[in-house]
């Protein structure tokens, strides 16, 4: 654990920070129930007057968390070999109105309304599990608008009016910079999103790979010389034009059972912005109302899972790899499976709708520290043994001195700054 830490705190330019995020990391791990600073100092070896040194390290020190997160992204790089990014939303319930962030938002997976925060988590997948890296607060309303809410929030000026198709488009475009891993295809599920035409419009300017989960009336094209929009869950239902593939599936009991898995004999495109439907994409959906020269460039081919029985509807899947097998396209689509379970685990074992303070730092650096805590977890057989890459330097701050040999220094903990 001492070594993880050392990775992934090097960047903190004082000492004093590295012991407390140590101590905060350890305490995330190790403490059960509420994680909060309160709760956290009560375990030992703990001083018992860390709790609030432990709320000044994440609500008004003024360490940057970027480079934190970059530190957790090489880690699982140079550890995990990821094959995959994914995003997903997180919703934190809240109670109060004056949380950084916080809004009524009608979950379209229940119906309801609840008064939250909206977190776009950025996750690195890799075989059975999927990685947090990076995470991003839903801001708009009130927090647009309100200078006032917006200084007591100490929200900088670049954020907000960013609706969730803008953010997964800006982390596409920053991950082969900021995380410096170019080419992974990214693996969403767009049947919860408005705007999943948006989101695929945005990735394919990027020119970014995709295996993207999508809702039956998406409107494509059936190929680039067609003048007629359709979309997916249409084009699927001419059984003339497509292809079944059966994939075995293991149960646990043993028992080996046929998956009908359905192509589309060719590919499609996405129909160009600037024909005019809506929800910011600017896509036809009606019947013939494209042309094609206004398809994408890229071409798209199409899955379909039929329903396991017929109360379950069909799922389909739009993906860019046009030439690989049906298994491996299903395989990297469970990568989002991957961070929804990830996803639970922050939420009932490292406390990530457990942050009491009300500012954006704040909120930041205690999902970041949350991360950490997940990340080791999943990497602890082999993190310790695990170096970045030598050709990815960090920023070019000095690194700190070495903290104290112990993981949780108590002593030195008492009486230190944050």
């Amino acid at each position: 654990m001492q070594t993880f830490m050392d990775e992934t705190f090097r960047a903190f330019r004082r000492p004093e920070q590295r012991r407390w995020a140590q101590a905060y990391l350890w305490a995330l791990i190790h403490v059960s129930g509420k994680k909060t600073p309160r709760r956290m100092a009560l375990a030992k070896p703990l001083p018992s007057a860390a709790a609030h040194g432990l709320h000044q390290f994440i609500n008004a020190s003024p360490w940057d968390w970027n480079p934190v997160r970059r530190r957790l992204a090489r880690l699982v790089t140079a550890s995990a070999a990821p094959h995959a990014w994914t995003v997903t939303e997180l919703v934190i319930p809240k109670r109060g109105e004056h949380s950084v962030g916080v809004h009524r938002y009608v979950d379209t997976a229940t119906g309801r309304a609840v008064n939250c925060q909206r977190a776009v988590g950025l996750f690195l997948a890799s075989g059975h599990h999927s990685y947090p890296v990076d995470w991003r607060l839903v801001l708009g309303g009130a927090w647009d608008s309100d200078q006032e809410r917006r200084r007591r929030a100490r929200i900088p000026g670049t954020e907000g009016g960013r609706t969730v198709t803008d953010l997964i488009v800006e982390y596409a475009a920053e991950a082969a910079t900021r995380y410096q891993l170019p080419g992974l295809p990214w693996v969403l599920d767009l049947t919860r999103y408005e705007d999943a035409a948006g989101v695929l419009a945005g990735l394919e300017r990027l020119g970014a790979d995709v295996v993207c989960e999508v809702p039956a009336d998406l409107p494509v094209l059936a190929s680039q010389h067609t003048s007629a929009v359709t979309t997916v869950g249409a084009l699927m239902e001419l059984r003339h034009a497509r292809q079944t593939h059966v994939l075995l599936r293991h149960s646990a009991d043993g028992h080996v059972r046929a998956v009908p898995v359905h192509t589309y004999a060719g590919t499609v495109n996405l129909p160009r912005p600037g024909n005019g439907t809506g929800s910011g994409t600017g896509i036809s959906g009606g019947p013939g109302n494209g042309t094609g020269d206004d398809a994408g460039a890229r071409p798209y081919r199409i899955l379909e899972r039929p329903g396991l029985d017929v109360r379950q509807p069909c799922r389909y899947w739009l993906t860019t790899l046009t030439d690989r097998r049906v298994e491996e396209i299903l395989r990297l689509a469970r990568s989002h499976s991957a961070a929804l379970s990830a996803v639970t685990t922050l939420r009932h074992r490292f406390g990530v709708l457990d942050f009491e303070g009300r500012s954006f730092p704040g909120w930041h650096h205690h999902m970041t520290m949350a991360s950490a805590a997940y990340v080791y977890q999943r990497l602890s057989g082999n993190a310790c043994r695990a170096t970045p890459p030598p050709d990815r330097p960090d920023p070019p701050d000095p690194p700190p001195r070495a903290p104290a040999a112990s993981v949780t220094p108590a002593a030195a903990l008492a009486d230190a700054p944050n």
